[in-house]
């Protein structure tokens, strides 16, 4: 089935550049485009799609608000894409609290932008290389108070789910690396969310360095 997306950012031209090349992937259909937040969200909740591209930075509402309206509404099961054109933003963090899949650079290739999507749809993780050290220390110097807590709902198993998780792994890398077959994998996974209260990837890997589970430079 075709990914469903929605675009929202408030330059018609980026808006119109997004639309042709992603409604040019014989798996992707453009459902709708917002010029502001709050159009996002009412556009959001009438055409339901699966992915949102979200600009942080619009007018009447911010991309932030717009996700944790979107991703708070529990009659909605769309994913948010982040769209910046800084290297780094002050909302990112928050946006991945709120359940933002990741962000990518505006300036990034077009191809990059249409991986990212995919990505997204799937359930992964995305982050923009230019900004993944940074955001590892961000999320290393926000430590998690019921981190201990926290920690204590996974077994041995789960923490090392976690993290490599926290790594990048896939599903199938997680399952070579423990040696165990992918459903295992994927069911672990399943759980390692359950237990720590989180929607995706991004989140996992937010609360994996908040409680120190894994800290920046580890192997």
């Amino acid at each position: 089935m075709d990914i469903k997306v929605l675009i929202a950012d408030d330059q018609t031209m980026v808006r119109q550049s997004f639309h042709a090349v992603l409604n040019a992937q014989p798996d992707i259909t453009v459902v709708g485009e917002a010029g502001n937040g709050a159009d996002a969200v009412h556009a959001t909740t009438r055409d339901r799609p699966d992915v949102v591209l979200m600009d942080v930075r619009m007018p009447v509402m911010d991309g932030l608000e717009a996700a944790r309206l979107i991703l708070g509404d529990p009659d909605l099961d769309a994913r948010v894409l982040m769209l910046t054109t800084f290297d780094i933003d002050e909302y990112v963090y928050g946006a991945l609290r709120a359940g933002a899949s990741g962000f990518l650079l505006k300036d990034a290739p077009l191809e990059d932008l249409v991986n990212a999507v995919r990505v997204v749809a799937a359930g992964n993780a995305l982050f923009a290389p230019a900004v993944t050290r940074r955001l590892i220390a961000e999320f290393a110097a926000r430590r998690d108070p019921v981190a201990p807590e926290r920690a204590s709902r996974l077994t041995a198993q789960e923490l090392k789910v976690l993290r490599l998780v926290a790594r990048g792994l896939s599903n199938t890398e997680i399952a070579a690396a423990l040696v165990i077959v992918e459903q295992t994998a994927k069911t672990h996974v399943s759980r390692v969310f359950a237990k720590l209260g989180v929607r995706d990837r991004a989140q996992a890997i937010v609360a994996a360095y908040e409680m120190g589970v894994v800290v920046p430079g580890e192997n």
